[in-house]
């Protein structure tokens, strides 16, 4: 269609793989609509050949106002990244539930929201591009991380059922699975843990734990010599977006493949043992 629009819509752009994305897709030429909580954040994407737009993942209007204004602009949705999520770890007892729902609402439920907004103007044009950023963490767990791998799981089996369903439309649909990306992203969650955990009772040293271990993850630790900047993931964000027909799956960076490979290979129950080596287990000590 001449005026097939391969517009591009990236959440979550503020900082880390976001904003690397919307730089870099910019800088080959796409036409790039970059998106923040707060537009002020990313202000200076626009120096980089960006267009800016507010958009939260879970706000309702929010997101059909910025769906809206690329259609309003392009015609349609081309290409959508949905990029933004946060990583809320602790003990699954010892979470508020509210902080659950928090971390639902952004990980699964904004994606899901802002691919139902996306996918008619996809539909319309005969051809669109939905790539949905999960994690190594969608295909293993590891001790503390059930709500945030929880949202996951839910995004790769969201997109598999998804990547059918619309194949026929034109609509091609790719999971990114990053492994350790050297971002904000290991502070923040470290930071979480505390915020939304008891400072005392059967969980709080192994809470404690859970924090240091993914502050330790991304400063000189091993499995930080195995990972990446998130440019790495920008470049495979490209591939996926760019190929006549990408790949449904594209991990990224050696402590992926590696940590993938491991858990493959091992059965649960062997599994549980190398964490065993890593995490304290609570209730012993």
């Amino acid at each position: 269609m001449a005026n097939m629009s391969k517009a591009v819509l990236i959440t979550g752009c503020s900082s880390g793989i976001g904003r690397a994305t919307a730089e870099h897709l910019a800088g080959k030429g796409w036409t790039v609509y970059a998106t923040a909580r707060r537009p002020e954040s990313i202000a200076d994407l626009q120096e980089k050949g960006c267009r800016t737009l507010a958009l939260d993942v879970t706000d309702e209007a929010s997101m059909a106002a910025a769906v809206g204004a690329v259609e309003e602009a392009e015609g349609a949705v081309g290409v959508l990244v949905n990029n933004a999520g946060y990583s809320q770890s602790g003990a699954v007892e010892d979470v508020p539930l509210d902080v659950v729902r928090r971390q639902f609402e952004t990980n699964v439920f904004g994606l899901v929201r802002m691919c139902q907004l996306a996918l008619p103007g996809m539909r319309r044009q005969g051809w669109g591009k939905i790539v949905n950023v999960s994690s190594m963490g969608g295909r293993m767990v590891f001790p503390g991380g059930g709500f945030y791998h929880g949202t996951k799981y839910a995004v790769e089996a969201i997109s598999d059922a998804l990547r059918f369903e619309v194949a026929a439309f034109g609509v091609d649909v790719s999971i990114i699975e990053p492994g350790l990306i050297k971002t904000s992203f290991g502070d923040t969650a470290a930071h979480g843990v505390g915020e939304a955990t008891s400072a005392d009772g059967p969980y709080a040293e192994f809470n404690a734990a859970v924090a240091k271990a993914t502050a330790d993850a991304y400063e000189d630790g091993g499995l930080a010599k195995l990972g990446g900047g998130p440019e790495t993931v920008a470049r495979a964000i490209e591939k996926a977006i760019s190929r006549r027909r990408p790949k449904t799956r594209y991990k990224v960076t050696a402590s992926a493949r590696i940590v993938l490979a491991i858990r493959r290979l091992l059965p649960d129950r062997g599994w549980d043992a190398f964490l065993r080596a890593q995490f304290p287990s609570p209730g012993k000590g």
